[in-house]
Order: structure tokens, then sequence, then C-alpha cells
């Protein structure tokens, strides 16, 4: 009799057990909101139960760690999870085993500056402004064979819309922008498919772009950084590029108002505005003290923009202004000139 009754306690704690385990694993537990967890490399399977019963995602830790146990060949991926329905275990396993992560979007606009990509990535929560901008100082090994004067990474991180994790680093976010750029740039026969060759070719004439060689590549994608500022007109940028290659074949200054306002942002000391006192900036940047090219690119261009510095229209302007209707107004002379700006000022005051 004692015998039975030991068995019959048993056999019902065992059922109750499992029923426990049953209702633990299969009754979805309903996170408050929107809810970010955040499973570490390194993290065993006790603590990722922890992190995620503290967060409301899973009823039972206990219920967890059990069927990880029965399915324990298949790992559970690091990596931040969103939360935001109902699930049970199973289904929370199954994502952590596919790693479905959540990717932070990160856009970046044609013409960013490594100042504006920086405050992109801190605003996505995937970092402070701070480190990618130390990145973008200091990991230029990245683009050394199709670049190798550059001291930045402005002028390489192509813009596009990226899709980045929290695991990922700073290093790893800037790689990914550099090898858009390099995909771009070989479509475009800017450099070749081997970027290595380009240390091979050389420049058969100076004053032309030349697709290939390490130091015309960067001289092409500084102009095109400068192009890419000056309008966001697609048809106009071969014009606008052969302003500035007409005024560099004749050693005139290229009085690019967005070069002044880069050296200003590298010095800290940029306003918002330029004035007219900006123009004597010291800084190797300002195209209005100094003839030719400023020593990078001023921000990261598209590929149209980079297209007209490879390709500018064949024109013999040398100067343009804007006619305040979003274009720009050409001319060969500086009595040209003068009357359109005088008209673009007309039309401003007339607003």
């Amino acid at each position: 009799m004692a015998v039975r009754k030991i068995v019959w306690l048993i056999l019902i704690g065992a059922l109750g057990a499992a029923g426990w385990f049953a209702w633990a694993l299969l009754t979805p537990a309903e996170p408050s909101g929107q809810t970010f967890v955040m499973l570490h490399p390194g993290y065993s399977t006790r603590r990722i139960a922890a992190e995620l019963k503290a967060a409301g995602i899973v009823r039972s830790e206990e219920a967890f760690v059990l069927w990880h146990y029965v399915h324990r060949k298949r790992s559970l991926k690091a990596g931040e999870y969103v939360f935001d329905k109902p699930a049970n275990i199973i289904d929370i396993q199954k994502r952590l085993r596919r790693g479905d992560v959540y990717f932070h979007t990160v856009v970046v606009p044609e013409g960013f500056t490594m100042f504006d990509i920086a405050r992109a990535i801190e605003a996505a929560g995937l970092g402070p402004a701070a480190d990618f901008l130390k990145e973008a100082h200091s990991d230029t090994a990245l683009i050394a064979d199709i670049a190798p004067q550059a001291r930045l990474l402005e002028g390489y991180l192509f813009p596009d819309t990226y899709e980045f994790s929290r695991m990922m680093t700073m290093h790893d976010m800037a790689a990914a922008m550099v090898k858009q750029f390099r995909q771009v740039a070989h479509q475009i026969n800017l450099i070749p498919s081997d970027s290595k060759e380009a240390t091979l070719r050389v420049v058969a004439d100076p004053s032309q772009p030349q697709a290939g060689n390490p130091n015309d590549v960067e001289r092409t994608v500084i102009m095109a950084s400068i192009v890419e500022k000056e309008t966001s007109v697609a048809e106009e940028r071969p014009l606008v590029a052969s302003v500035y290659y007409n005024r560099l074949a004749k050693n005139i200054a290229l009085d690019a108002d967005p070069s002044i306002i880069y050296g200003e942002l590298l010095a800290g000391t940029y306003q918002g505005a330029l004035h007219h006192a900006d123009m004597q900036f010291h800084s190797p940047y300002n195209t209005y003290r100094n003839a030719g090219l400023p020593p990078g690119p001023i921000g990261n261009p598209g590929r149209s923009a980079l297209e007209a510095a490879m390709h500018p229209a064949q024109t013999d302007y040398y100067y343009f202004v804007a006619d305040a209707q979003g274009h720009h107004r050409f001319a060969r002379t500086m009595e040209e000139h003068n009357k359109n700006v005088a008209t673009y000022r007309k039309a401003m005051r007339g607003r």
C-alpha cells in the first residue's frame, strides 16, 4: 500500500512538473511595448535566460535552459534583439539560433561629411559620434591602395542606406562604407577590379582624370566632393566640374565656398554660415587663398558626382553662380559672371 502511494505521488509530481514545463514553454510572454535585449558574446545559456526573464520576454529561466539543453547542439547567437509581440520559448530560441538580430538603419545622403555620418550613427544608437570620427581619422589603411596620400576616410564613405547591428564596431561600419565606394568606383571604371593593379598605372595626361592611378583617384574624389557640394542637379555636375578643371589648368584659385566650410569643420570653428572674413581663414582647404585642389575631399560624393569629375563637360566656362531657382548660370568672362551675380541678387531681393 505504501509503495503504491509513493508511486502515485511520484506520478502526480511528474505530471505536475510536465504541466508546469509545458505551460512555461508554450505560453507566450507579452513584452511591455518594444523591448530591446542585448546578448553579448560569451553569455552562458543561463545568463541569456536571466536577461530575457528580466526583460519580461520569457516566463521561466529554468524552462528556457531546459529546452536549450534538449537542443544543445544548436547554439544561440549573440546580438541585439527586439521583441514587440507575444512569443513562447520555442519561438524565441528559434530566433536566437537563426541570429535574427535587430539592425539599425543609417542613411548617408550624397555629400554628407564624416561629421554628418558620425552624428547619424550616434542618432541610430550605434555609439558615440566621437568614436566614429576617431575611426575616420585613423583607419586610412582601408584605402591605402587606392588613396595612399589620404589622411582621412573622408570621400570614401560612400553615400547609401546601411543596416548596422550594435555588434558591429566602428571599424566594421566604416569598412562597409568603403567597400560600397570600391564597388561603385569599379562599376564606373574609377578603379580596376583588383585595386592593387592601380599602382602599376601611370597618368598619360595630368590635365585629365585617369582611372586607376592612385594619385588621380584621389584627385577625382576631391573634385567630385566639391562638385557634390556645389550642386544637387545631376545634369549640372559635368558643367561645374568643367569650371573647376578649367580654373586648375589656368592656375586660377577655385574659390569654392564649401572647401572653406570644411576647413572650419576640421578646425571646429564653423558657425553655421560663411561670412566675408572667412575668405581669409588660414587653412589648406581655403581655395580662395590657395591655388589648386584642397588636400583632401570635403565630403562624400555619390556616383553622379564621381562620374562628372571623371568626365567633365568640355566648356570654356570659368565662373558660375546660383540663379535663385535651384540651378546655376555659367559664364566665360568676369563681365558675364558679374551680370549673372547681379541678376541673382535682384531675384533674391524680389522674394
